[in-house]
Formats: structure tokens, sequence, C-alpha cells
């Protein structure tokens, strides 16, 4: 369910500049953690803090990434971790990227892209032990959707976890506004509809973390 997206800016089911320059950020701690705190008030160190999750996993783990964008979750997966680590994206040219930078930090042989709609995924009930979504759910036409797709993989006592752009504040308006407008953020939520929407689908334990504009969620699945 890609977003409608305006000519010249391209969308999530290309590669726009906006992703790579996300990349950027995110691979440059240092620039990329000041413009973070410029421009929506926030900690990229608890991105870091999300993904590290990944590394945690035990050999034979399965780990949805939904979206991985250009795969900076990727940094939390480590070598000869012996994990499968499905990377899944609505863009072909997201996947290339994703694939680039799993054979640059030499994860390759764990990661399998998949092209995929978040409110369709193509993994059965219970399929994955940890699913990570950094940054992605402000970006989906139907958050709500994508939150009951992601849940419904999970195993028990599986966890989800990831970020998103929150909807709380009227102070980030204009930037959703204009992320709405180039076809690159859908309609949002706030941090009580992530709680509850985790919550209906059977997730306990739910923590949100708000650093300025941004929510780090977590919670396991129990039933």
């Amino acid at each position: 369910m890609p977003l409608p997206r305006v000519p010249g800016l391209g969308g999530w089911g290309s590669d726009p500049l906006w992703g790579k320059f996300y990349d950027w950020t995110v691979e440059h701690p240092r620039v990329g953690g000041a413009l973070w705190r410029i421009g929506v008030q926030s900690d990229l160190r608890l991105l870091y803090e999300t993904a590290e999750e990944i590394g945690r996993q035990p050999p034979g783990s399965r780990i949805l990434d939904v979206p991985c964008g250009g795969g900076v979750a990727l940094r939390g997966l480590r070598p000869e971790q012996r994990v499968e680590y499905v990377a899944a994206d609505i863009s072909q040219a997201m996947l290339d990227r994703t694939m680039e930078a799993a054979r640059a930090r030499q994860v390759a042989d764990q990661v399998t892209p998949v092209i995929a709609d978040v409110g369709d995924l193509p993994l059965d009930d219970g399929d994955a032990d940890l699913v990570v979504s950094c940054t992605g759910l402000h970006c989906f036409p139907d958050p709500e959707l994508a939150v009951s797709e992601m849940v419904r993989v999970l195993k028990l006592d599986g966890a989800i976890t990831g970020s998103a752009l929150l909807n709380d504040s009227l102070r980030y308006e204009p930037l959703r506004r204009a992320g709405r407008i180039a076809g690159l953020l859908g309609p949002g939520c706030t941090s009580d509809q992530i709680v509850l929407w985790l919550t209906r689908n059977g997730v306990a334990d739910v923590t949100l973390q708000i650093s300025g504009a941004i929510g780090y969620f977590r919670g396991v699945k129990r039933n």
C-alpha cells in the first residue's frame, strides 16, 4: 500500500532522496546526532539502542525488519550470529541498498530481502521471534493495520520494537504536513494510539519513550 507521491520528490515505492539523507544521518552519529537534535529534538542514540536488541537474538532466531529502508537497523546484527534476518520493504531499490549495507557489515549471509507490503506481510502467523520497525510506522497509509500485521507474524513471547514520528505535539505539525505533501508520511499516530493498537493485538509490557518528535516503543506478544 504505497503512498501517493509528488513528482520529483520521490516516494517510498522507489528510493527518495530523503531516505538516503536519513540513512546518512544514522550512519554518521556525530553529525547525524546533532541534526536529529536540531531537527526533531530527538536523541539518535535511542535508535541505536533499539537496533541492539537484534544482536541479542540467539542462533536460529528469525528477525523481521519492516520497512528495512536502506538497512540502518543492520547495525545491530552481528557477523556469524546465525539468525535469519528478513529485510522487508515495498521498494526494490531500498532492498538493494540494504543488501549493500549487509555486505559492508559482513552479515549478508544472514539477510533475506523480501518485497513486501506491511499491510499484507508474506509471513505465516508466529513466524518471527523479533519484529523491528525503525522510523517506519508514520510512513504507512494505515498504521493500525501495519501494527496488526507485524504482531500477527510474531511468535508468542516474541518482541516488537521500533520508533515513529508521533502526532502528539502541534509543534511538529509543519514537518508532518510537508512530509505528507511529499508523499513520504502517512496519517501517523499518537503515542496513545500505538499503545492501544499493540495491546489490542495481544502485546503486553508495552513501553513507549518519547524523545522530541519521535516515540520508541517495545512490547512482548502474550496472546
